[in-house]
């Protein structure tokens, strides 16, 4: 492309602020994303079935929802309930609630695969049913999601381009490219760069959730 290299020299810098606000995106949804859902699916084991149903519905509802449906709901209708949550806080919100959702289905999958002998020895040992999930069994779930939870990753890095559908301060990859083919003709251009940007970011979470799903599971 011949408007590579002046599209490079002219938006080199906002490129880079926009894969950073990309980042900021996908790590301020996640981490909050992973710990809810890892508490929803915790809960989901204990004895109670209202408070089961409860967790059980929010998992089926946030999983199945589309992630411009839940903004819109989120940007648009809670202001008529009195909620008012600024743009960015909204896409993390969004973002965040989704990949409980999945997190908490992920770490049930997970525990189940733990063998329920474990757990009775434990018991048998003296430790207590909170003792057993959060030191033998929860542990071992977590490793064995790992490759799930990469894929999780890279699935909320490029829906972080949601952000493109409100009127944030920053722009994040798939709104700048947006930008600027509205103000140029270097609009398939941007497209390459970011696309680019997009693979890279998701080939390095690959890469880091492989190396570290070895190094769990030598553990084992």
């Amino acid at each position: 492309m011949t408007e590579l290299a002046p599209l490079l020299a002219e938006h080199g810098p906002a490129f880079v602020q926009a894969l950073g606000l990309t980042w900021k995106l996908t790590l301020m949804a996640f981490v909050p994303g992973v710990l809810l859902g890892t508490v929803v699916a915790l809960l989901r084991l204990l004895p109670l079935p209202p408070l089961r149903a409860a967790l059980t519905l929010y998992v089926e509802v946030f999983r199945n929802i589309p992630s411009v449906a839940l903004l819109v709901f989120i940007v648009f209708a809670l202001p008529d309930l009195n909620v008012l949550i600024d743009y960015e806080p909204s896409v993390v919100l969004t973002l965040m609630l989704v990949c409980s959702a999945f997190t908490a289905d992920y770490v049930r999958t997970g525990i189940n695969t733990v063998p329920g002998g474990q757990a009775q020895a434990a018991l048998s040992l003296g430790m207590r049913p909170a003792q057993v999930v959060l030191a033998v069994v929860l542990p071992q779930a977590l490793r064995s999601v790992v490759q799930p939870l990469t894929s999780l990753l890279i699935a909320l890095m490029l829906s972080t381009s949601l952000a493109s559908q409100v009127p944030m301060p920053g722009r994040e990859l798939t709104a700048l490219v947006s930008k600027i083919a509205t103000d140029s003709a270097a609009g398939m251009a941007a497209f390459g760069v970011a696309a680019a940007l997009y693979v890279a970011s998701g080939l390095l979470i690959a890469w880091a959730g492989a190396t570290l799903d070895r190094r769990l599971r030598i553990l084992r």
